[in-house]
This record gives C-alpha cells, sequence and structure tokens, in this order.
C-alpha cells in the first residue's frame, strides 16, 4: 500500500466514524460492510472532535456576544446534542430505562429497545446535562471550555472500540452487533489517541488521573452491563459515552477551581 491508498483508507475511515456519530453528510457514497465499521472505529476519537469543535464554536460566540456562561454552557451543549442528533443521550436513557424497569435480562432489552423514555431514562438525562452544564459554566474561559469539550468529546468515544472488543454484544442484532467487533488495532489506536487527548489537554501527571478515572468507569460499566444484559448493546455504548465526557468535564472544572 502506497502512501497515496494509505491516506484515502485514513481519511474512509474518518467519514464512516464522522457519519456514525453525528447527523453531519460526510459518509461515504458506497454503502459500507460491517467489517469497515468495526475497522474505522478507531476514527471514533476524531468524530469526538467535531462534535466538540462544534460546541466550543457556540460557547466562543455566545461568550463573545455577552451572553452570561450559564447560557453560553447551554447552548454548547445543545450544539453537541444537535451535531450528534443527541444519539448518546439516547443511549444512556434508554440503558437506564432498561436496566432500572426491566426484572429479567429479556426484560431490560425490550425497554431498551423502547423509544419512549422512562422515569429513569428522565432522570439520568437531567443529571448527565446538569453535571455537564455545571463543569461548563465553572470553567468558564472560552479557550478552556474548547479544550475541556474537545478532550472530553474524544476521550470518551476511544473507550467505545475496547469496551466492544472486550465485551461482547447481549443480543444478536441491533447496531453494536451490526458493526462488529473491532480489531485489536483499531481499539488501540482509539485508545493510544484518546491518551494523547488528555496528556496534550492536562499535561501527563493529570492525564493518568483522567486515563485512571475513564478506565474505572468503563469497568465498573462493564459490570454492570454483563451481569444485567449479558453483554453490550448499542445503548450501552452510548451510555459509555456520557459516563466519560461527564469525567473528563468534571475532571477540567476540579482544575479550575
Amino acid at each position: 500500500m502506497n502512501y497515496f491508498e494509505l491516506l484515502a483508507k485514513i481519511v474512509a475511515d474518518i467519514r464512516i466514524a464522522v457519519s456514525l456519530s453525528t447527523i453531519l453528510p460526510v459518509g461515504p457514497a458506497k454503502p459500507v460492510d460491517n467489517g469497515e465499521v468495526a475497522r474505522a472505529s478507531w476514527a471514533l476519537p476524531v468524530a469526538g472532535l467535531v462534535v466538540g469543535l462544534a460546541g466550543a464554536a457556540v460557547y466562543a460566540i455566545a461568550h463573545r456576544i455577552g451572553l452570561p456562561v450559564e447560557a453560553a454552557a447551554v447552548l454548547a451543549l445543545a450544539a453537541t446534542m444537535l451535531v450528534t442528533g443527541a444519539l448518546h443521550e439516547d443511549g444512556l436513557a434508554d440503558t437506564l430505562d432498561g436496566l432500572g424497569g426491566g426484572r429479567s435480562r429479556e426484560q431490560k432489552l425490550e425497554i431498551m429497545r423502547d423509544s419512549r423514555i422512562g422515569t429513569y431514562g428522565a432522570c439520568a438525562l437531567i443529571v448527565s446535562i446538569t453535571l455537564r452544564w455545571t463543569a461548563l459554566a465553572t470553567i468558564a474561559e472560552p479557550a478552556a471550555v474548547a479544550a475541556a469539550l474537545l478532550i472530553a468529546h474524544a476521550a470518551a468515544r476511544a473507550a467505545l472500540p475496547a469496551f466492544m472488543w472486550l465485551i461482547p454484544p447481549a443480543r444478536s442484532d441491533g447496531l453494536s452487533a451490526g458493526a462488529g467487533q473491532p480489531p485489536p488495532q483499531s481499539a488501540t489506536i482509539a485508545a493510544g489517541l484518546g491518551i494523547l487527548c488528555l496528556a496534550i489537554g492536562f499535561g501527563p501527571g493529570k492525564a493518568v488521573t483522567g486515563l485512571i478515572l475513564l478506565s474505572v468507569g468503563a469497568l465498573i460499566w462493564a459490570f454492570i452491563a454483563t451481569r444485567q444484559i449479558g453483554g453490550q448493546t448499542g445503548d450501552i455504548l452510548g451510555a459509555l459515552e456520557q459516563v466519560g465526557e461527564i469525567v473528563v468535564l468534571l475532571m477540567a472544572a476540579a482544575l479550575v477551581l
């Protein structure tokens, strides 16, 4: 494979990852098969940077025109949810409804398929949005907010390929099962990109702390998913992204205080 072929492959993978993570019309012209989706999962942190950049741009504009930091933070979060189609928020709500409202494994999975939101899901969204909004409003300074959003969205998605590689799908159909198991190389590259973003944003020392917190969160979530429904689903992955995003933003806010 020559340089141009390698570059074309990288660009194709990034387009797949961005099209899966956002509503932006950047996907390949030709349909992709399951193997291509799994392979392209290494680029999910890059897609996270795109989402974080959208939130950062809106926050900067809101701050520039004189809006209070609280309002600017709300608009920044709204921008990230608009760009992603609230994909991960939907996963969080469905997951909490299923795990909280179902008694058996089958019932939990059935509730997670239901697009209607219940009490557990609504409460989870309130907690998630409130924590992220508070963190951004605490950080306040536009450049610092931009850095926090970029790091949070990239690092949160960096854990997804490894999670998919280690934890089997809970059902034979659905988004996660359809994507397939990422190869170890893709999981490793994604994790490496996430660590790099943490190191650039927080510095090597603080990056280790962030990595530990994210790893502990992923391990706890893996235990819960495996114990409750026997594996992972697209909703479980969406909820994991939200957990990672919250962890990084709260850490960034704590460093400001």
